[in-house]
């Protein structure tokens, strides 16, 4: 029987064996000694919260790493083979999200006494074009948002690429999205709380419910196509494998969740990881001679985001903080190390990372800003991004093995 790793995990992996590699000392070091350099210069040269971010950013790294938490592999496991479990930790992690997100939201709950509000964005033309091409394009780039991140915080060369196609991408979508909010169909926002009579605590209901519905979903297709399972991880718990091991899905599940609600009581919004592409691509394009001022994107609320300096934007710091995370948690278990880039390899991280970029800024988000920001927000954007994005899964899966990706079979096992 053979053996499928995601494609987002890292060099196969942390491993389910009872030994773990050698820690990469110096590299932790490094790692440790970066991530305190750019602590202080944010204590020193930015409001505080920002410090605290890129803490929380450090935790949520970790965490991915740890957990090989993925939403590329879950949406295509469960498309593939009917393989639900990724599917079902991510509704224990919404779950625990709304749980949380409810009262944050409903009494303006905040570290920094600032304004709280969650990712509720319109339903149209923009958010179904922009998630289905988001699911196409993370098959393809060997990751979604947060997992480009961590993947490449953890060595793995070809997320390098994808990552710059994915700021190229929604640097272009920045400048487009003018055109897709404004001159395309759309019906507006809908909050399952504020744009019904049930309130937070009728949202939270309701959502939970449908959480649940889709979990059981997940379990009568497990059973009807008798999916392959995801090998169990060591039962032991100990520092070491706390510190360099597998950590179990649903345990990563439920952190993500909590950070997610630290980031929304920290910043004032919920994590999300796009928007800082579309700045650090528009500065660089800047540089080169580019009038990104004028775009419309970049008028009103953003604009100052584009004056001032990139540590002074929150979702940059979250960002570099998962980066670090994960350079750490893969140096302290013996994994970092680059890989050969086989040449079609290379050609679906461009094409993945362009129509991740470009979907994110059409959707008004990823897998994290769009899917768990929105869904745990009670935006019913969410959830029509993760259904666009499943059926952009089932597109990807007939385009995977002309750039030598494997699909999985039903004869397979996941690890």
């Amino acid at each position: 029987m053979s053996t499928i790793i995601q494609d987002v995990n890292v060099a196969n992996s942390i491993s389910n064996q009872p030994m773990l590699a050698l820690p990469q000392n110096k590299l932790v070091t490094g790692g440790i000694v970066v991530g305190l350099v750019l602590l202080i210069y944010l204590l020193t040269t930015q409001n505080f919260s920002q410090s605290l971010l890129l803490i929380i950013g450090f935790a949520l790294g970790l965490t991915l790493f740890h957990a090989r938490f993925g939403f590329t592999s879950a949406f295509h496991r469960m498309a593939s083979v009917g393989n639900g479990q990724a599917l079902r930790a991510h509704m224990l992690m919404l779950a625990v999200a709304v749980t949380l997100f409810a009262p944050i939201l409903a009494y303006g709950l905040s570290f920094f006494d600032g304004s709280v509000e969650g990712y509720v964005a319109p339903v149209g033309v923009s958010l179904v074009v922009g998630s289905f091409l988001f699911g196409i394009g993370m098959q393809l780039g060997g990751g979604c948002a947060s997992g480009t991140l961590y993947t490449v915080g953890s060595g793995r060369s070809i997320m390098f690429i994808t990552l710059i196609f994915f700021i190229v991408g929604s640097t272009i979508g920045a400048y487009h999205l003018p055109f897709w909010t404004e001159e395309m169909p759309s019906l507006g926002s809908y909050s399952l709380a504020t744009s019904t009579g049930f309130g937070y605590g009728g949202a939270w209901l309701i959502s939970i419910i449908l959480f649940g519905l889709i979990a059981w979903v997940t379990l009568v297709i497990e059973k009807k196509k008798k999916s392959p399972k995801i090998e169990p991880i060591p039962t032991t718990i100990g520092w070491k494998r706390i510190l360099r091991g597998s950590w179990p899905l649903l345990a990563a599940a439920t952190i993500l969740a909590v950070l997610n609600a630290l980031i929304l009581m920290t910043r004032g919004e919920p994590w999300g990881v796009t928007s800082a592409f579309a700045l650090w691509g528009s500065k660089i394009a800047s540089i080169g001679g580019v009038d990104v001022a004028s775009w419309k994107y970049w008028q009103g609320d953003n604009a100052r985001a584009l004056q001032q300096s990139i540590f002074a934007d929150s979702t940059t710091v979250l960002n570099f903080g998962i980066i670090l995370g994960a350079f750490v948690a893969s140096a302290a278990a013996g994994l970092f190390k680059f890989s050969k880039i086989t040449w079609r390899r290379f050609v679906a991280s461009v094409i993945g990372g362009l129509l991740m970029g470009y979907g994110s800024r059409l959707a008004f988000g990823c897998n994290i800003g769009a899917y768990f920001g929105g869904i745990a927000s009670f935006s019913l954007h969410g959830y029509i991004w993760g259904i666009l994005a499943m059926l952009g899964t089932f597109v990807a899966l007939y385009l995977r093995p002309y750039f030598g990706m494997s699909v999985p079979k039903l004869t397979d096992s996941f690890c």
